[in-house]
């Protein structure tokens, strides 16, 4: 790690036409040859700061140094100029284009491809590929690419463009165990070979294996940059939140009981016609959290869809205490004692201009507690009702008159849960439970459903976040392309194992 900075930004500061201050004049200094963690709860400000970096987004305020010359970007190629590039989280590829020439894109001058540069092209990104071990098939169109090999497209993309400094923003979030540790591998490779790399990500255990040094934000502003090797978990999450957080999930021992959810052969569409689901058959218990690990995009959505009444199934069946709920509209389902915490809560959640009130009772509202007369809703029982959830949930809010869009991720995030477990359930679905809402907030739903499981309630957890279902989970399944590659208890099999079936492989075979 070199002792001149390769980067500095001094004093930025990023306030949006509404008048809100994603940051509050942040410092960041980056060395030659580190690998920085830039880590922080989502929306703390770290996209916001790169995207200004990478020449995406203009400060308000503040200024940037590219070694140690003062460096103004317009856009992402002035940025690219200066040897600085980007992988964003959500991928820019074309898909229908081969992996060759989403690479080259941008780069061949007047929208056609010679014979010559693709040639030249091909021969240069064989050579990187050898370099890194980081292989990519250059002729298969991308739509037809796992995801993991898509990334591998946009890293290489920058590459080929020969940028010294490489941002990842939460360059893990699609990727199995196998395919992490891959990244990691190649992402060491390039630090040898004097590459500087920012890695953003919230995941601790990931800042502490791959970093040098940490920066850490919350709420727009710089916390502190430590040496990763004098870091702790504790202390980064501390950093990251303002107070100590419990990282470990306490389970104790359940013997589940008798099945309240079953899954018979079903099959379901996705929006494009194909099989998203194919013919998943397993049971939830009471007094169990059956968790379902995999890549996203292999058919989690559209199961949740058709087990909660907003995605017609195309065969099989789902029961509900025994009783035949499929296709079955969702007030029917919250009706036989079924709760959804949905996967998007600023979409399907809640009514963001809707007050914490209403959106405390939707689904509730035609219930006889809240209703007065000719359907009219009580609204001082509705606001009892909030206040007894917000004091139960930790919940901070200005009011509860007050627009839910007023609210943190982690309390909007709150509000949900609270509101689907307050109907009094038989079954918790909960679907990207804790995804972009802070470590405290992370740690008390996790607690939460796990006491909802203590309780006899049977829990259906979907989550991205692999360590998330290994610790929640009784048992887990393992989904690929809309079938389980197993059913396991997570204590049964290794990381290892799970990544292998997240990529295709059947547990059978690994057995083998």
């Amino acid at each position: 790690m070199g002792e001149t900075p390769i980067l500095e930004m001094k004093g930025i500061v990023k306030v949006y036409p509404d008048g809100t201050r994603a940051l509050k004049g942040v410092d960041l200094t980056v060395y030659q040859g580190e690998i920085l963690g830039l880590l922080g709860e989502n929306g703390a400000g770290k996209t916001t700061l790169m995207k200004i970096l990478f020449g995406m987004l203009h400060p308000t305020a503040g200024k940037i140094y590219v070694r140690g010359k003062e460096t103004r970007f317009k856009s992402p190629a002035d940025a690219l100029a200066n040897g600085i590039g980007m992988v964003h989280q959500h991928f820019t590829l074309v898909e229908v284009f081969d992996a060759l020439h989403n690479i080259i894109l941008g780069m061949e001058g007047h929208g056609m491809f010679s014979k010559i540069d693709v040639d030249k092209a091909r021969e240069k990104l064989q050579r990187l590929m050898e370099d890194l071990n980081f292989k990519v098939p250059l002729d298969v169109p991308v739509e037809e690419l796992p995801v993991g090999v898509q990334q591998r497209i946009e890293i290489l993309k920058m590459l080929f463009r020969d940028v010294d400094v490489l941002i990842l923003d939460e360059p893990t979030a699609v990727l199995t165990p196998i395919e992490v540790e891959e990244l990691f591998a190649v992402l060491k490779k390039l630090k040898e070979e004097g590459k500087t790399i920012i890695f953003i990500s919230h995941k601790l255990n990931e800042v502490m294996e791959l970093t040098d040094r940490v920066t850490v934000i919350r709420k727009g502003e710089v916390i502190g940059t430590v040496n990763t090797s004098e870091a702790t978990p504790q202390l980064l999450a501390r950093m990251m939140v303002g107070r100590d957080v419990v990282l470990r999930i306490q389970k104790p021992p359940k013997e589940p009981g008798e099945p309240i959810l079953e899954v018979k052969d079903l099959w379901v569409k996705g929006d494009r016609g194909e099989d998203a689901v194919r013919g998943l058959t397993f049971q939830v218990r009471a007094g169990e959290i059956f968790g379902i690990a995999g890549v996203e995009g292999n058919g989690q959505t559209e199961l949740i869809e058709a087990i909660t009444g907003l995605r017609k199934p195309e065969k099989g069946s789902v029961f509900l205490n025994g009783r035949d709920i499929t296709g079955k509209p969702p007030k029917e389902l919250y009706d036989a004692g079924m709760a959804h915490i949905p996967e998007d809560r600023t979409h399907m959640g809640l009514i963001l201009d809707m007050t914490v009130t209403e959106n405390a009772i939707l689904g509730l509202q035609w219930r006889k507690e809240f209703q007065r007369w000719k359907g009219a809703i009580d609204w001082g029982k509705a606001k009892k009702h909030t206040v007894k959830l917000i004091e139960q949930f930790e919940i901070s809010a200005p009011g509860v008159d007050a627009p839910v869009k007023s609210l943190s991720g982690g309390n909007q995030q709150k509000l949900i849960v609270a509101r689907e477990v307050s109907k009094e359930p038989v079954l918790v679905i909960a679907s990207q439970p804790t995804r972009g809402v802070d470590v405290a907030s992370t740690e008390y739903i996790r607690n939460y459903l796990i006491k909802l499981r203590n309780e006899g309630k049977a829990v259906l957890l979907v989550s991205a976040d692999l360590d998330e279902v290994i610790q929640l989970s009784d048992r887990m399944g393992i989904i690929y392309e809309g079938e389980f590659m197993g059913v396991v208890k997570p204590e049964d099999v290794t990381t290892e194992e799970i990544g292998m079936m997240m990529g295709g492989i059947r547990y059978e075979e690994l057995k083998k």
